[in-house]
């Protein structure tokens, strides 16, 4: 990426076929998406250090409290000590785009991940 440009990222669903326009392609999932071959996937990082807890995840799928769930995943976020190291990794690049097998990205960590990476 040249200086003074700004990363666009994006999001989509692991299960969308790749394409070019997507540039960097990142998984942000912990676990790798059920029924995708790795060579399907065809990404180019997966980030699954900076993806929620399992027991955050756990917490956020038998109850359902995005608010909560978002204020906690930004505070396991900030403890995170490999995050700051992939957010600089993905800013080296012109377009970005986060990839998960959630149904919904938009009310899920991936939502989360955009924000602070907007943020920086």
């Amino acid at each position: 990426m040249q200086d003074g440009c700004m990363t666009e990222f994006r999001h989509k669903r692991i299960y969308a076929a790749p394409e070019e326009a997507d540039g960097f392609r990142v998984l942000v999932d912990r676990l790798w998406p059920r029924g995708k071959s790795e060579a399907a996937a065809e990404i180019d990082l997966w980030a699954k250090d900076i993806a929620p807890t399992n027991e955050l995840r756990k917490r956020f799928h038998s109850d359902d409290d995005y608010a909560g769930f978002h204020t906690d995943y930004l505070r396991e976020l900030d403890g995170n000590d490999a995050a700051p190291d992939v957010f600089e990794a993905l800013r080296e690049h012109d377009v970005v785009t986060l990839l998960t097998a959630a149904k919904h990205p938009e009310r899920s960590h991936v939502q989360v991940l955009l924000d602070r990476l907007r943020a920086l």
